[in-house]
Order: C-alpha cells, then structure tokens, then sequence
C-alpha cells in the first residue's frame, strides 16, 4: 500500500524589489510600486516542494504575508494534492473559513491569500505530474475540469452542464492544438515602453525597440494629464505606424464622464482598448464607458471574484476579459472565469508584469487554447521585461510570442538567493550601508541556486 505523502510546512517570505528607485511600473495611480510578493513555499514529507505567490506593489505585503500564514493549518498535516478532487477540495477550504470568509467574503486580503496557497498546490500536483501546469490541466477530463469550479453565485449565467459543453467541444483539437502552441507560443504585448515615469525620448525609442522584437501591440499608461497623453500617443502612433496596436490604461483613474471624454479625445490615434478606464468595482460603470465613446473596454486585473467577472459579462461591459493569477483565489477561480469568458464568447488576455505574473498566467492561457476556448483570435497576454532574473523557470518571450513552459510545475518557484538578497526589511538590499547604498553581499548571486535550503529552513515557517 502506498505511503501518501503530507504537506509539512508552509514557508511565507516578505519579498520586495525596490522598483519604486526608477519608476519601473508606474502609472496614473501607481507612482512609486516596489513591486512584491508574498512568496509561499509548501514543503512535503518527502522532500516535495509547491511555490505560490501573491503580487502587491509594497507597503501591505506583510498584511498579506500574515493572511497567508492565517491559513496555513488548512495545509499543513492534510496530504499533498495530487488529483482534481484533492485540488478542489482544497481550494474550497481556504475558501470557505467563515470567519476569515466574513473580511471578505470571497475578496481582498484573505481571498488572495487562499490564492497563493492553491496556487503553490498546483506546482506541487504538477510538478509531482512532470509536466508544466498548463498541460497537467489541459490532460483533465472535462468532468474533472468541471469539478474544480465552485459554482454557487454562478448558475444563473454558467452552469455545470454549460462548463461542460464548453469543454467537451474543445477536447478533440487539444492534442493538435497543444502541438500548434509548442511550435508556435502564444501572443504577447508589451508594457514596458508605456510607464508614466518615462521621458518621451525614452517612450519613442522603447516603442520602436518593442516593434524591432517582434511585438505587434504595446501598451501605454495614460490618465494624469489629457495633454500629456494626446502628445505621447501621437509620438508613439507616429514612431510605430498604423499596423501596430497600441492599447491605453488608466488604472482605475476616472470617473465615468471623464473616461468618455479622455478616450473620445484620444480616439483619433486609434487606441485598441482603454484599460480599467474607472473603478474595478464599478460594472455599470465600464458599460457606460463602453457605450459612451468608440475605444473597445478592457478590465478585469483587480477584480475581487468570479461574480464580478460574471457581472461584466452579463452586463455586455467589456471586450476583453484580463484575469490574473495572483488577485483571484487561484488556479480554480481563474478555470471559472475562463468558462464565464467562454460562455459570452469574449476574448480573454490575461493581466502581467510585476512579480511572476508572467511567469503564472502564461499557463492560464495557454490551458484556455488547448482546452476550453480553442483559440488564440484577438488574444494576448501582457508581457513586462523585468525580475524574471529572478525565477528559475522564467517566462521566455521570443518574436513577440510566450513559449510554452516545458518544466513541471507552475513556473513559480524564486531562486533562493534572490528571495534571501531581497526579503523585507532586513534582506541586503534593503539594508543601507553608510554611502546610503544598498549594504548587499557580493557573495548573493540571484543566478544560483544552491540546494536544499539557504534561508535556515524555519524563518518564515506557518
């Protein structure tokens, strides 16, 4: 009889990178991200490891941190997860705590936490599997698929009948398409030109840079100033020509009246959506942005919950829908908004950037092709060319086009120097040295990796 293997611990580390110094990530609400993750290591009896993490911009990332460690008796002592049942029935405990449920519910600080522990089990199911995550979910039946999904607050617009029509359409073209994307990767675009801290020589020349790679849409922050954003689209529109789309993003900025007459205003330069253009909470709000002037509306990276996904959908107030795989509960709600997108026949082009969320929701839509919508039509995914230094599994992007992971796992895992140089407060680079420098040891190369544990084993163990 096989011995089953246990989650023994849960390790939590405070990791920040202080991105804040060159305005990398900034936009019109964002000025100063240092960008973060509360990074979860789940360890097993026998030497398994499961990786997650949930992505903040810097202060409240210890919040998160202890949110996490909140739930980690829901982890430690049950067995590692290996099927869709055992995923399932996870996710729904972290889910489910009724009083760690009443912060929410099934939003904010709690819920993301929950995300990072289901996420870091689905590294550890897949990796136990051998394959990456998009393909350890792409060989579920669709029964199985089905059963990840929590259904309540969703039956009046997605049943699980409807969730399995849906996949059991797709599943004849899985095998072919698996070997398309293997061949061929996926879409991306990038942010990288676009932030708010950039001079125009510096916007002009990274735009043309990201066309010269192969890139066929970039992205813009927009939403401080009218004036401002009318002259960095034109120079874009002129630097890149009218063959490559160029999407907008207030990041929350406005209100509904003020995003009409900003993307009105901006329509002339042929924007290819406008981006959260008001609140993530605000469903009737983005549908009368989407009705009110002619850019099509994209939303979705900070929305709380499959209900608001859901929502959106219903209410016809989005073209694009932009999961992440960090702000949801993970892996099992993001299946959820999948099916949702699927069902109302919208594209879906996931959220990036900041830290590992490339490297995470690279497997999100990659799985969406092989095995639920079955198309790459008028989908990208977001693509930020920074700390994926910092990963030992790193999304790779080449010719403008996400290669398909082929590592088990969930590509989630940090080099553990890299989490030891920048653990907060008290990693060296965060410790200032008497220059005002950061007091980092040049022994602590971010490039190895040494094994089993650099951190002490215990130091930020739940």
């Amino acid at each position: 009889m096989a011995v089953t293997d246990t989650v023994t611990e849960v390790e939590v580390h405070d990791v920040r990178f202080p991105t804040s110094r060159e305005l990398t990530g900034s936009d019109a609400m964002n000025p100063d991200p240092d960008y973060s993750a509360a990074y979860v290591v789940l360890r097993t009896a026998a030497g398994g490891r499961g990786h997650g993490l949930c992505f903040t911009i810097g202060r409240g990332n210890d919040v998160v941190c202890a949110a996490v460690r909140a739930l980690a008796p829901y982890v430690t002592g049950r067995p590692a997860p290996v099927t869709a049942a055992d995923l399932a029935a996870l996710h729904r405990d972290l889910t489910h705590d009724s009083q760690l449920r009443w912060l929410g519910p099934e939003k904010g600080v709690a819920h993301m936490a929950a995300g990072a522990l289901v996420n870091a089990a689905w590294d550890l199911a897949a990796t136990r599997a051998g394959l990456p995550v998009w393909a350890f979910l792409a060989a579920m039946s669709p029964e199985d698929l089905v059963s990840l999904v929590d259904f309540r607050y969703l039956s009046d617009a997605l049943t699980p009948n409807d969730a399995l029509a849906i996949l059991r359409a797709a599943e004849p073209g899985r095998a072919a398409r698996a070997a398309r994307l293997k061949a061929e990767g996926y879409p991306a675009y990038t942010t990288s030109p676009g932030w708010l801290g950039h001079d125009d020589a510096t916007l002009v020349r990274l735009a043309r840079q990201a066309v010269a790679d192969g890139f066929r849409q970039i992205k813009l922050k927009v939403g401080a100033d009218l004036d401002d954003d009318l002259r960095r689209l034109r120079l874009v529109r002129e630097a890149v020509g009218p063959g490559v789309r160029i999407a907008v993003d207030a990041n929350q900025r406005w209100d509904v009246a003020d995003a009409v007459h900003w993307m009105t205003a901006l329509a002339p330069y042929e924007p290819y959506w406008i981006e959260e253009p008001t609140s993530p909470d605000d469903v009737l709000g983005h549908a009368a942005v989407r009705s009110g002037q002619p850019v099509r509306v994209a939303t979705g990276e900070h929305a709380a919950n499959r209900v608001v996904f859901k929502q959106l959908l219903q209410a016809g107030a989005v073209d694009f829908v932009q999961i992440d795989a960090a702000r949801v509960a993970g892996v099992n709600e993001n299946v959820a908004i999948l099916l949702l997108a699927a069902k109302y026949g919208v594209p879906v082009c996931p959220h990036a950037g900041g830290v590992g969320l490339c490297e995470l929701v690279q497997h999100l839509a990659m799985f969406d092709y092989v095995a639920v919508s079955g198309t790459r039509g008028d989908r990208v995914i977001e693509y930020v060319d920074h700390l994926h230094e910092h990963f030992t599994d790193p999304a790779v992007v080449t010719g403008g086009r996400y290669r398909a992971p082929a590592a088990p796992g969930f590509s989630a895992r940090m080099k553990p120097l890299s989490v030891a140089a920048y653990r907060f407060p008290d990693g060296p680079v965060w410790r200032a040295g008497p220059d005002g420098e950061p007091d980092l040891d040049p022994g602590l190369d971010p490039d190895s990796d040494p094994d089993p544990d650099p951190m002490g084993g215990q130091e930020g163990t739940a």
